[in-house]
């Protein structure tokens, strides 16, 4: 079974400095029907104005992805990471027990765009770690996160893998499931289709109940997603 949700039917947070989207319930946007799915709590589309950006906050036993779409982060953390996160990149922060961080537009004249995802741990009261790295952006199917960190992936206390999707004009690929696993597909740049079901850009799809799943770009664009595989 697939369910789409649709970018314009996601929430809306607006304060001039930040405009969001959010898939799920997120500070005061509720929708009882969109808690998260799985172990997926939170996708926002966050566009923040250039110098702006959120002030030292601090978070407790979540696995916080950011994933720069344009623009530039200059992240700074308790645990004394100060880093840039260019487009294209992935960053992880295991809050653990806890940990302090503020995040910000580096560039004076251009937005920053980025995708922030929660999903929860399954591991509880760890110290904080701070991962990041550049995947590149090869055609097919490129696994981000995964359990066990192997293979040069980012290590994700969940028993969740995130995977790069990216298909040229035309082409197709075909997924494998294991039994009593989910998808969740964010679409992130021009249009793919799932099973024969167009996904635009921002739209969501949930994905179970399903063994095998073929992503077709049926574009002259190159198509982007994230894909989840969830608990």
């Amino acid at each position: 079974m697939i369910t789409l949700r649709h970018s314009e039917d996601r929430g809306r947070a607006n304060f001039g400095w930040l405009d969001s989207k959010h898939t799920f319930s997120f500070g005061n946007y509720y929708d009882a029907q969109h808690m998260g799915f799985s172990a997926l709590r939170v996708i926002n589309d966050d566009i923040v104005q250039p110098g702006a950006g959120f002030d030292t906050h601090g978070h407790r036993d979540m696995e916080i992805i950011s994933y720069v779409l344009e623009g530039t982060i200059e992240h700074k953390d308790s645990e004394g990471n100060v880093q840039t996160l260019p487009a294209g990149e992935f960053q992880l922060m295991s809050a653990g027990k806890g940990i302090y961080h503020s995040e910000y537009n580096g560039s004076d004249s251009e937005n920053l765009r980025f995708l922030q995802i929660w999903i929860q741990p399954n591991t509880f009261g760890q110290q904080p770690g701070y991962q990041q790295k550049d995947f590149g952006h090869q055609p097919g199917l490129t696994t981000i996160a995964t359990p066990s960190g192997e293979n040069g992936t980012l290590h994700i206390k969940q028993d969740a893998t995130l995977h790069q999707l990216i298909l040229e004009p035309n082409q197709s690929i075909e997924l494998n499931i294991p039994t009593e696993r989910k998808l969740y597909v964010q679409q992130v740049k021009n249009t793919a289709q799932i099973d024969g079901i167009q996904i635009q850009p921002g739209d969501g799809a949930k994905i179970e109940a399903v063994t095998k799943i073929k992503f077709h770009n049926p574009t002259n664009a190159i198509s982007t997603s994230l894909v989840f595989e969830l608990p």
